[in-house]
């Protein structure tokens, strides 16, 4: 089994799997308390063309992917803001007007291809370069310290954006900054899990870590857990079977979803029958001393 880290690629992998296990699960939880799951996908789609821009113009396809990306994210957002009847439709041409412009532009470029961009949109470890390692560590070191430092800001503008304001906060521009971290860990995660399954990633370790966990703080934790155990299981999986590194962690991470429902659905119960058990004691107590 140590072998694998015989392989100087593999340790890199490896690493970038962490990196994403830790950063995916932080930026969605909080886009699954705004009821933004799909939004990940969405940014997976624009950040395609920033991966063909990067091979067009002879650049770190990461850091343009993040450029672009992070515009779409901007844009998803104010649509949300301003949009009103015609804003699904304004964000549906965003995103194949994302997926169509990658396409385009990579077949442009004199050193890309679609097979190129295969890599990006499943996952490819083979692909992970130093210079990927720096610029996916930079950027989720940026991603943690956003998630975890201003998680109470966060969490706030997630849960209600109307109190948030009346408090004080800035919503309008934690939303953005919010916006901009998820599509900063879509760059991150294009790598591992490829931008097609991305979004996969925040949110199955989340839903699942809800069925376990009460509160905020646990329930990231838990996430956070999942997420590098399925990340690190599914690369090296990926590894050995020869297969896309990204479906096998998103199959992995959904197992572990319904693995943790069907051990807590009667757990669930049986803490229901404990409480109305006990209700009912304290009624005939009641019951008693009058």
């Amino acid at each position: 089994m140590l072998e694998i880290l015989d392989y100087a690629f593999m340790q890199r992998a490896l690493l970038a799997a962490v990196l994403v296990g830790i950063t995916a699960p932080a930026v969605g939880i909080y886009l699954v308390q705004r009821r933004q799951a799909i939004m990940g996908d969405g940014i997976g789609h624009v950040a395609l063309t920033g991966v063909a821009l990067g091979f067009l113009t002879g650049t770190n396809p990461v850091w343009t992917a993040v450029a672009v990306s992070a515009l779409g994210a901007i844009a998803m957002e104010l649509i949300r803001w301003y949009g009103k009847t015609r804003g699904d439709l304004a964000l549906a041409m965003l995103f194949y007007g994302g997926m169509a412009g990658g396409v385009l532009l990579i077949n442009l470029s004199p050193t890309g291809s679609n097979a190129n961009l295969t890599t990006y949109l499943f996952g490819s470890i083979t692909t992970v370069s130093p210079e990927d390692v720096v610029a996916i560590s930079l950027l989720a070191a940026f991603v943690v310290l956003i998630t975890l430092g201003l998680r109470r800001q966060l969490f706030a503008v997630c849960q209600d954006e109307e109190f948030a304001r009346v408090t004080g906060l800035p919503v309008r521009t934690l939303n953005l900054l919010l916006a901009v971290t998820a599509a900063v860990t879509v760059t991150v995660a294009m790598r591992v899990v490829g931008l097609l399954l991305v979004s996969a990633l925040m949110v199955v370790p989340v839903a699942a870590a809800q069925q376990a966990t009460r509160g905020f703080a646990m329930t990231l934790a838990l996430a956070i857990t999942i997420g590098v155990v399925v990340t690190l299981s599914g690369t090296v999986f990926s590894f050995y079977k020869n297969v896309p590194p990204g479906a096998s962690i998103v199959v992995l991470a959904i197992g572990v979803f319904a693995a943790i429902t069907a051990l807590a659905a009667p757990l669930a119960k049986r803490r229901a029958r404990r409480v109305a058990t006990a209700g009912e004691g304290c009624t005939v107590r009641d019951d008693v001393l009058v």
